[in-house]
Protein backbone atom coordinates (compact mmCIF):
# COMPACT_ATOMS: atom_id res chain seq x y z
CA UNK A 1 0.00 0.00 0.00
CA UNK A 2 2.39 2.48 -1.64
CA UNK A 3 0.15 5.54 -0.15
CA UNK A 4 -0.38 4.70 3.35
CA UNK A 5 2.40 5.34 5.18
CA UNK A 6 1.44 3.55 8.66
CA UNK A 7 -0.78 0.67 8.86
CA UNK A 8 -2.12 -0.21 12.82
CA UNK A 9 -3.73 -2.71 13.76
CA UNK A 10 -6.16 -2.83 16.44
CA UNK A 11 -6.12 -6.03 17.93
CA UNK A 12 -6.82 -8.74 21.48
CA UNK A 13 -7.00 -12.42 21.91
CA UNK A 14 -10.58 -11.57 23.55
CA UNK A 15 -13.83 -10.43 22.40
CA UNK A 16 -16.20 -7.85 24.00
CA UNK A 17 -12.61 -5.40 25.46
CA UNK A 18 -13.67 -2.58 23.25
CA UNK A 19 -11.32 -3.22 20.14
CA UNK A 20 -14.21 -1.43 17.80
CA UNK A 21 -14.58 1.76 20.28
CA UNK A 22 -10.94 2.38 20.71
CA UNK A 23 -10.41 2.08 16.91
CA UNK A 24 -12.82 4.28 16.54
CA UNK A 25 -11.93 6.75 18.42
CA UNK A 26 -7.88 6.46 18.26
CA UNK A 27 -8.77 6.62 14.19
CA UNK A 28 -10.73 10.31 15.17
CA UNK A 29 -8.10 11.22 17.81
CA UNK A 30 -5.63 10.92 14.97
CA UNK A 31 -7.99 12.50 12.49
CA UNK A 32 -8.25 15.48 14.60
CA UNK A 33 -4.18 16.02 15.35
CA UNK A 34 -4.27 16.53 11.84
CA UNK A 35 -3.30 13.07 10.23
CA UNK A 36 -4.90 11.55 7.34
CA UNK A 37 -6.34 8.70 8.59
CA UNK A 38 -8.21 5.60 7.47
CA UNK A 39 -10.38 3.01 9.56
CA UNK A 40 -10.91 -0.19 8.38
CA UNK A 41 -13.23 -2.40 9.91
CA UNK A 42 -11.35 -6.14 9.37
CA UNK A 43 -14.02 -7.73 11.70
CA UNK A 44 -15.95 -9.74 8.93
CA UNK A 45 -18.40 -11.66 10.82
CA UNK A 46 -19.16 -8.98 13.11
CA UNK A 47 -18.54 -5.43 11.70
CA UNK A 48 -19.31 -2.72 14.04
CA UNK A 49 -17.86 0.38 12.38
CA UNK A 50 -21.06 1.27 10.32
CA UNK A 51 -23.01 1.88 13.75
CA UNK A 52 -20.39 3.53 15.56
CA UNK A 53 -20.02 5.86 12.61
CA UNK A 54 -23.47 6.29 11.77
CA UNK A 55 -22.78 4.91 8.07
CA UNK A 56 -24.83 3.76 5.48
CA UNK A 57 -24.59 3.59 2.05
CA UNK A 58 -23.13 1.36 -0.37
CA UNK A 59 -19.24 2.07 -1.71
CA UNK A 60 -19.22 2.78 -5.74
CA UNK A 61 -16.61 2.45 -8.49
CA UNK A 62 -15.43 5.47 -10.48
CA UNK A 63 -12.68 3.46 -13.17
CA UNK A 64 -14.53 -0.20 -12.47
CA UNK A 65 -11.40 -1.16 -11.10
CA UNK A 66 -11.19 0.37 -7.64
CA UNK A 67 -13.56 1.04 -4.79
CA UNK A 68 -14.18 4.52 -3.52
CA UNK A 69 -14.20 4.22 0.99
CA UNK A 70 -17.06 5.96 2.80
CA UNK A 71 -16.34 8.98 4.87
CA UNK A 72 -17.36 9.88 8.22
CA UNK A 73 -15.71 13.21 10.51
CA UNK A 74 -12.61 13.39 7.82
CA UNK A 75 -12.17 9.80 7.93
CA UNK A 76 -11.70 6.97 5.15
CA UNK A 77 -14.05 3.86 5.89
CA UNK A 78 -14.40 0.37 4.62
CA UNK A 79 -16.48 -2.33 6.11
CA UNK A 80 -18.09 -5.68 5.24
CA UNK A 81 -21.22 -4.36 6.89
CA UNK A 82 -21.79 -1.64 4.48
CA UNK A 83 -21.94 -4.26 1.62
CA UNK A 84 -24.63 -6.02 3.30
CA UNK A 85 -27.88 -6.08 2.42
CA UNK A 86 -29.65 -6.43 6.04
CA UNK A 87 -27.50 -5.32 8.74
CA UNK A 88 -28.74 -8.53 10.55
CA UNK A 89 -27.50 -10.40 8.03
CA UNK A 90 -25.21 -13.43 9.19
CA UNK A 91 -21.92 -14.51 6.84
CA UNK A 92 -20.91 -17.92 6.68
CA UNK A 93 -17.72 -17.98 4.91
CA UNK A 94 -15.14 -20.36 5.22
CA UNK A 95 -11.45 -18.84 5.79
CA UNK A 96 -10.06 -18.46 2.82
CA UNK A 97 -13.39 -16.15 1.39
CA UNK A 98 -12.57 -13.96 4.36
CA UNK A 99 -9.23 -13.54 3.55
CA UNK A 100 -10.11 -12.79 0.23
CA UNK A 101 -12.35 -10.15 1.26
CA UNK A 102 -10.24 -8.64 3.56
CA UNK A 103 -7.28 -8.68 0.74
CA UNK A 104 -9.37 -6.73 -1.89
CA UNK A 105 -10.24 -4.06 1.08
CA UNK A 106 -6.80 -3.23 1.47
CA UNK A 107 -5.45 -3.34 -2.16
CA UNK A 108 -8.81 -2.40 -3.97
CA UNK A 109 -10.04 0.42 -1.84
CA UNK A 110 -8.91 3.64 -3.01
CA UNK A 111 -7.32 4.99 0.18
CA UNK A 112 -5.28 7.85 -1.52
CA UNK A 113 -2.55 9.16 0.73
CA UNK A 114 -2.67 8.17 4.45
CA UNK A 115 -0.42 8.98 7.52
CA UNK A 116 -2.33 5.84 9.23
CA UNK A 117 -4.75 3.26 8.35
CA UNK A 118 -6.27 1.93 11.65
CA UNK A 119 -7.50 -1.91 11.19
CA UNK A 120 -10.09 -2.75 13.66
CA UNK A 121 -9.26 -6.69 13.98
CA UNK A 122 -11.58 -9.49 14.93
CA UNK A 123 -10.84 -11.40 18.76
CA UNK A 124 -9.00 -14.36 18.64
CA UNK A 125 -4.97 -15.21 16.53
CA UNK A 126 -6.43 -16.75 13.47
CA UNK A 127 -6.79 -16.24 9.54
CA UNK A 128 -7.43 -12.18 9.53
CA UNK A 129 -4.58 -11.45 11.65
CA UNK A 130 -2.00 -14.09 10.19
CA UNK A 131 -2.89 -13.17 6.39
CA UNK A 132 -1.96 -9.58 7.44
CA UNK A 133 1.02 -10.63 9.02
CA UNK A 134 2.55 -12.02 5.53
CA UNK A 135 0.87 -9.89 3.26
CA UNK A 136 0.63 -6.38 4.52
CA UNK A 137 3.34 -4.03 5.50
CA UNK A 138 2.43 -3.42 9.00
CA UNK A 139 4.08 -1.10 11.27
CA UNK A 140 2.77 -2.62 14.60
CA UNK A 141 -0.51 -3.60 16.89
CA UNK A 142 -2.31 -2.02 19.70
CA UNK A 143 -3.48 -4.55 22.41
CA UNK A 144 -6.70 -4.25 23.99
CA UNK A 145 -7.56 -5.63 27.26
CA UNK A 146 -9.50 -5.07 30.42
CA UNK A 147 -8.34 -5.86 33.45
CA UNK A 148 -9.67 -8.94 34.76
CA UNK A 149 -7.73 -12.04 34.51
CA UNK A 150 -10.06 -13.83 32.11
CA UNK A 151 -9.24 -11.16 29.77
CA UNK A 152 -5.71 -11.37 30.22
CA UNK A 153 -5.19 -14.87 29.62
CA UNK A 154 -6.42 -14.69 26.27
CA UNK A 155 -4.62 -11.21 25.63
CA UNK A 156 -1.68 -13.24 26.44
CA UNK A 157 -2.03 -15.47 23.36
CA UNK A 158 -2.42 -12.21 21.06
CA UNK A 159 0.63 -10.64 22.41
CA UNK A 160 2.80 -14.09 21.86
CA UNK A 161 1.11 -14.32 18.09
CA UNK A 162 2.52 -10.75 17.09
CA UNK A 163 6.18 -11.95 18.54
CA UNK A 164 5.99 -15.12 16.32
CA UNK A 165 5.07 -13.44 13.31
CA UNK A 166 7.02 -10.68 13.51
CA UNK A 167 4.00 -7.77 14.28
CA UNK A 168 5.73 -5.55 16.60
CA UNK A 169 3.16 -4.45 19.28
CA UNK A 170 3.41 -0.42 19.33
CA UNK A 171 1.81 -0.87 22.96
CA UNK A 172 -1.32 -1.63 25.75
CA UNK A 173 -4.64 0.24 26.04
CA UNK A 174 -6.73 -0.94 29.16
CA UNK A 175 -10.01 -0.64 28.65
CA UNK A 176 -12.75 -0.20 31.51
CA UNK A 177 -10.52 0.73 33.85
CA UNK A 178 -12.29 2.45 36.36
CA UNK A 179 -15.53 3.93 37.08
CA UNK A 180 -15.72 7.20 38.79
CA UNK A 181 -19.66 7.28 40.48
CA UNK A 182 -21.29 10.82 41.18
CA UNK A 183 -19.46 11.07 44.07
CA UNK A 184 -15.99 11.23 43.04
CA UNK A 185 -14.98 8.02 44.17
CA UNK A 186 -13.08 5.51 42.11
CA UNK A 187 -14.66 1.74 41.71
CA UNK A 188 -12.48 -0.88 39.82
CA UNK A 189 -14.88 -3.14 38.82
CA UNK A 190 -12.34 -5.34 36.57
CA UNK A 191 -9.77 -5.44 38.96
CA UNK A 192 -6.84 -3.64 38.81
CA UNK A 193 -3.34 -4.67 36.80
CA UNK A 194 -3.96 -6.33 33.94
CA UNK A 195 -3.29 -3.69 31.62
CA UNK A 196 0.32 -3.29 33.04
CA UNK A 197 0.69 -6.67 33.09
CA UNK A 198 -0.01 -7.06 29.42
CA UNK A 199 2.57 -4.16 28.75
CA UNK A 200 5.36 -6.18 30.75
CA UNK A 201 4.72 -9.10 28.72
CA UNK A 202 4.66 -7.49 25.49
CA UNK A 203 7.47 -5.21 26.31
CA UNK A 204 5.67 -2.41 24.99
CA UNK A 205 4.25 1.21 27.13
CA UNK A 206 0.81 1.30 28.25
CA UNK A 207 -0.51 3.90 25.99
CA UNK A 208 -3.61 4.75 28.58
CA UNK A 209 -6.32 3.62 30.77
CA UNK A 210 -9.32 4.16 29.80
CA UNK A 211 -12.45 4.32 31.92
CA UNK A 212 -16.21 3.41 32.13
CA UNK A 213 -18.34 6.05 30.82
CA UNK A 214 -21.89 5.89 29.93
CA UNK A 215 -21.26 8.61 26.88
CA UNK A 216 -18.41 6.58 25.45
CA UNK A 217 -21.34 4.17 24.81
CA UNK A 218 -24.48 6.15 24.39
CA UNK A 219 -22.21 8.33 21.60
CA UNK A 220 -20.93 4.97 19.83
CA UNK A 221 -24.53 3.95 19.63
CA UNK A 222 -25.75 7.40 18.18
CA UNK A 223 -22.93 6.82 15.37
CA UNK A 224 -21.13 10.08 16.32
CA UNK A 225 -18.05 8.69 19.01
CA UNK A 226 -16.93 10.45 22.19
CA UNK A 227 -13.86 11.93 20.77
CA UNK A 228 -16.05 13.81 17.96
CA UNK A 229 -18.98 14.52 19.66
CA UNK A 230 -17.66 15.81 23.00
CA UNK A 231 -13.92 16.40 22.38
CA UNK A 232 -13.22 18.01 25.56
CA UNK A 233 -14.37 15.65 28.12
CA UNK A 234 -12.28 13.70 30.04
CA UNK A 235 -12.45 10.11 28.53
CA UNK A 236 -11.76 11.88 24.88
CA UNK A 237 -8.83 13.14 26.33
CA UNK A 238 -7.57 9.76 27.48
CA UNK A 239 -7.79 8.90 23.55
CA UNK A 240 -6.38 11.93 22.58
CA UNK A 241 -3.12 11.36 24.73
CA UNK A 242 -2.87 7.55 23.38
CA UNK A 243 -2.99 8.98 19.74
CA UNK A 244 -0.84 11.49 21.24
CA UNK A 245 1.69 8.76 22.70
CA UNK A 246 1.14 6.00 19.57
CA UNK A 247 2.42 8.80 17.25
CA UNK A 248 5.85 9.19 19.00
CA UNK A 249 5.81 5.15 19.49
CA UNK A 250 5.24 5.17 15.46
CA UNK A 251 7.66 7.92 14.81
CA UNK A 252 10.88 6.87 17.20
CA UNK A 253 10.14 3.57 15.47
CA UNK A 254 10.63 5.51 11.82
CA UNK A 255 14.08 7.00 13.46
CA UNK A 256 15.32 4.34 14.71
CA UNK A 257 15.04 2.41 11.25
CA UNK A 258 16.03 5.56 9.06
CA UNK A 259 19.60 5.25 11.49
CA UNK A 260 20.12 1.72 11.82
CA UNK A 261 19.58 1.09 7.99
CA UNK A 262 16.59 -1.49 6.46
CA UNK A 263 15.24 -3.88 8.59
CA UNK A 264 15.47 -7.96 7.59
CA UNK A 265 11.89 -8.68 6.50
CA UNK A 266 9.67 -10.48 8.67
CA UNK A 267 9.87 -14.43 9.06
CA UNK A 268 7.95 -16.91 10.54
CA UNK A 269 9.67 -19.69 12.20
CA UNK A 270 8.18 -23.84 11.40
CA UNK A 271 9.82 -26.17 13.41
CA UNK A 272 11.13 -28.92 10.91
CA UNK A 273 12.34 -32.15 11.50
CA UNK A 274 16.11 -32.98 11.62
CA UNK A 275 17.03 -29.56 9.32
CA UNK A 276 15.54 -27.89 12.34
CA UNK A 277 13.69 -24.55 11.92
CA UNK A 278 12.87 -23.55 8.62
CA UNK A 279 12.65 -19.89 7.86
CA UNK A 280 9.42 -18.82 5.69
CA UNK A 281 9.51 -15.44 3.75
CA UNK A 282 6.44 -13.44 4.39
CA UNK A 283 5.35 -11.22 1.50
CA UNK A 284 6.07 -7.34 2.34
Amino acid sequence: MPGVKHIVLVMSGKGGVGKSTTATNLALALQRQGFRTGLLDADIYGPSIPTMLGVSGRPFSTDGKTIEPMERFGLKLMSIGFLLEDSKQALIWRGPMMQGALMQFLRDVAWGELDFLVLDLPPGTGDVALSLSQHASTTGAVIVTTPQNVATDDVFKSVSMCKKVNIPVLGVVENMSFFVDTAGVRHELFGRGGGQAVAEFAEAPLLGQVPIEQAVREWGDKGTPVVQASPDSAVAGVFGKIATSLVEIVNAKADALAEGGEEEGPVIDRSGGPGGKRRLPVTK
